[in-house]
């Protein structure tokens, strides 16, 4: 069977329209639409079970539950968010807490340059530390105004929103810090270590072209 990188393989890429340049990455369709792509089963959660675990290299393990976590500040943004099979959207708003305000209440080491997000379904997607530490990298729980859906990451995803959106985690249970890199679950099939849509890092390696209509296939909010 294909791997999803080695699918998409002989289609054109789209045109970016006239007075989009600079905010339209180039290869994406702008979309309304808020396209639901996901591996694995929409999971479900008993929320007085709920944690988010963060371990290695730091001083102390620490687990947080999610009313620790809603007590920190909040935090809402509109930004514009990319994927790498070829969808934008934006001006999409969002609530939740700053990475950085979670990361202000850790003992991270000063070795530590890496943060693996872990996922449920197994999901796992590696990022710099830097990369975490923005105004606009949340840990959201809500969308639009509207808590979060289940298919799009409820109770909490990761968003970083500069990077296509696969880096930015739904389900998020876990943050590894690590003092080396290594790659996640789509990094190891064929797809860009940092991923960057403005300079079109979708694959590892040969550009294999994805398909202009690939999210058309998908489901929607």
């Amino acid at each position: 069977m294909l791997t999803k990188a080695e699918r998409i393989k002989k289609s054109k890429a789209p045109q970016t329209p006239n007075g989009l340049e600079g905010r339209l990455p180039p290869g994406q369709t702008l979309t309304d639409r808020f396209p639901i792509l996901h591996e694995g089963e929409v999971p479900r959660y008993d929320m007085n079970e709920w944690t988010l675990r963060v371990w290695g290299e730091v001083e102390e393990e620490v687990t947080f539950t999610y009313e620790q976590l809603m007590a920190l500040p909040k935090t809402t943004i509109t930004t514009d968010i990319h994927c790498v099979t070829r969808w934008s959207k934006f001006d999409t708003a969002w609530e939740g807490v700053l990475f950085r305000d979670v990361f202000k209440l850790l003992k991270v080491k000063p070795e530590a340059k890496y943060v693996m997000v872990h996922a449920d379904n197994d999901y796992e997607t590696n990022l710099p530390i830097e990369d975490l530490l923005g105004d606009d990298i949340l840990l959201a729980y809500q969308y639009n105004g509207e808590p979060l859906t289940d298919k799009h990451g409820w109770p909490l995803r990761l968003l970083v929103p500069h990077l296509y959106f696969w880096k930015s985690a739904k389900w998020i249970r876990g943050f590894e810090f690590m003092k080396e890199d290594r790659p996640g679950f789509w990094e190891r099939n064929g797809f860009h270590n940092y991923a960057d849509p403005f300079k079109e890092q979708r694959f590892s390696g040969e550009d294999l072209g994805l398909p202009e209509d690939e999210w058309h296939h998908k489901d929607y909010d």
